[in-house]
């Protein structure tokens, strides 16, 4: 790491991934991509909305509360069907979240298309992940509160 990196916020550079060819860096994103559209398409056959038909959150099993992930299944299955309003009353944090992960995954495939490794050079991952879990954990903690009735699953 140069000397100042950590006091300017600026990630640490990384040396090129140079060892693999384009295919081979292309291969974990694009599986992941491919993941992704087979469990959309699962999801978009056997409606989660069906009571049961994917089990059942274990958060909401044992504390009857719901989690920020609850109502994430049945978001999707809206979102396949063309209904974004259904999928915002499904899961209104899983909705939103969509457009930052999705440029997550363009940038995973930028950088190994280019050879700059697999992950995104951020800045104190570490805060990112505080930050995430600061927000998943406030979003339960509201949509369990009756203010925040509109945002249960």
């Amino acid at each position: 790491m140069p000397p100042m990196a950590h006091m300017t916020g600026q990630a640490p550079p990384q040396p090129p991934v140079r060892d693999r060819s384009r295919a081979g860096r292309l291969a974990t994103p694009l599986l992941s991509a491919g993941l992704v559209g087979a469990l959309t398409l699962a999801l978009h056959h056997r409606d989660p909305h069906v009571q049961g038909s994917w089990g059942a959150c274990p958060t909401k099993l044992l504390t009857g509360l719901d989690c920020p992930g609850c109502g994430g299944l049945r978001a999707v299955n809206d979102l396949t069907h063309l209904d974004l309003a259904g999928a915002a009353s499904s899961n209104l944090l899983f909705v939103l979240a969509i457009p930052l992960v999705l440029g997550v995954w363009i940038a995973w495939v930028r950088r190994s298309w280019r050879g700059e490794g697999r992950l995104l050079p951020v800045a104190h991952p570490q805060r990112w992940a505080v930050a995430l879990l600061v927000v998943a954990t406030a979003f339960a903690v509201v949509r369990n509160l009756p203010v925040g009735g509109w945002l249960a699953a």
